[in-house]
């Protein structure tokens, strides 16, 4: 195998691997949504009972991600005619017409890239895979489910909103954490931020643990 074609894991706060692909709105690269966010997801096969209630359920939210500078892009290993005739008896059978593109990605390049193909999970399909790209191209979340269940969309959405409001607004988000919740400010790193921090007018349960409302 050559080297290329390796599956790798991508490591978070590196650039997400490049990649060019067909797909079912053409042939399209990472790097064409420089300036937008990209969410990658892979799906185990075509024409499957849990990967088409996900597809409709990425459809539910693809305007709230789209508001949200989002670009939404599916993958699997099957043909693009393949994707073409599932998407078309998503519309005709379910009235869900979908609106991003599915990359064809029959090689496995893409996959192999991305570390989508898990050899217990089945070596001829994707694993359940979610990754979040941002507008400079570098990858910052990604989620992995097994083949055998679907994956939550309030948390994915829940998951770009943080990412977003954590680079906007330079602070992380506590657990389960919700937009309009309070976020953390960042710890301290010295004794004089330490002092200083604890007369700034945050609700401190510690020097280390400091929230506020943005």
């Amino acid at each position: 195998m050559e080297p290329e074609e390796q599956n790798r894991m991508p490591v978070i706060g590196e650039p997400a691997p490049e990649f060019e692909a067909l797909t079912t709105h053409g042939p399209l690269k990472l790097s064409d949504f420089k300036g937008k966010w990209v969410i990658l997801f892979s799906h185990p096969a075509d024409f499957t009972p849990v990967c088409t209630t996900e597809f409709i359920a990425f459809t539910d939210i693809a305007d709230e991600l789209a508001r949200l500078n989002v670009q939404l892009i599916g993958l699997s290993i099957d043909s693009v005619h393949s994707h073409l005739a599932w998407v078309r008896s998503i519309k005709e059978k379910m009235g869900v017409e979908i609106p991003f593109p599915v990359i064809a990605d029959l090689d496995m390049k893409v996959a192999r890239r991305y570390g989508m193909i898990h050899g217990k999970e089945g070596t001829t399909a994707t694993i359940r895979a979610v990754f979040f790209i941002d507008e400079r191209g570098i990858l910052r979340a990604m989620i992995y489910y097994p083949a055998s269940n679907g994956r939550s969309m309030p948390e994915i959405l829940r998951l770009i909103k943080a990412l977003q409001t954590s680079d906007v607004h330079g602070v992380a988000t506590p657990a389960n954490w919700q937009p309009g919740d309070k976020v953390v400010v960042p710890a301290p790193k010295t004794p004089a931020e330490i002092e200083r921090r604890l007369k700034e007018g945050y609700e401190c349960k510690d020097w280390y643990l400091c929230f506020k409302q943005i």
